[in-house]
């Protein structure tokens, strides 16, 4: 684990363009970052690309990092998390209704490596499809844009042009009704 001085070094080797203290900021804190894109997008290969989008931000950016302001972890991490968001705001990640199923299947896929717990977790993940499948549609899809993309209740209305109010209740209501779905398919 890096310490906070440490990083504070490399940073200000970074600013004069230190490739070698680059390549050991990335080593030593690149572990870390890429969890933090992961829990938001879900998927590896785009927490990848995030990262990667994001080093070289870092990259650019350095110079204009002060110490005063925020540590270095802070300051890395907030970028990644805003990659992250922008990213999982995108059109293409978006998950209408109609495509919910495939949304899930690809999380199944992610989490299916773990050979030992993948029967049970291929139920569990089959009866959760069943009952998204239950909700109205804008609480089904309230919910995989939180829960799946990492959005907040103001993004979320922001993005669904609803008021935050009408989100928070879509996904309260949404919730209970799962839970109780999944309470009755003994989940």
């Amino acid at each position: 684990m890096a310490t906070a001085d440490n990083l504070d070094d490399l940073m200000a080797r970074c600013a004069l363009r230190d490739q070698s203290a680059f390549a050991e900021l990335y080593q030593r804190t690149s572990g870390r970052l890429l969890g933090v894109a992961l829990r938001i997008v879900r998927r590896r290969d785009w927490a990848e690309d995030i990262l990667q989008e994001s080093f070289v931000n870092i990259w650019h950016h350095v110079p204009e990092y002060s110490p005063v302001r925020s540590a270095p972890m802070t300051w890395m991490t907030s970028i990644v998390r805003n990659r992250a968001l922008d990213w999982a705001r995108r059109p293409k990640h978006e998950t209408p209704d109609e495509d919910l199923d495939g949304v899930i299947e690809n999380q199944e896929d992610e989490t299916l490596r773990s050979a030992a717990d993948g029967l049970q977790l291929k139920g569990e993940t089959a009866a959760l499809s069943h009952c998204l499948g239950e909700l109205p549609g804008r609480q089904r899809q309230s919910i995989a844009l939180a829960y799946l993309h990492g959005l907040s209740h103001s993004e979320l209305a922001e993005h669904l042009g609803e008021p935050l109010g009408t989100i928070k209740t879509w996904i309260r209501r949404g919730l209970d009704k799962l839970r109780s779905c999944l309470d009755a398919a003994g989940i």
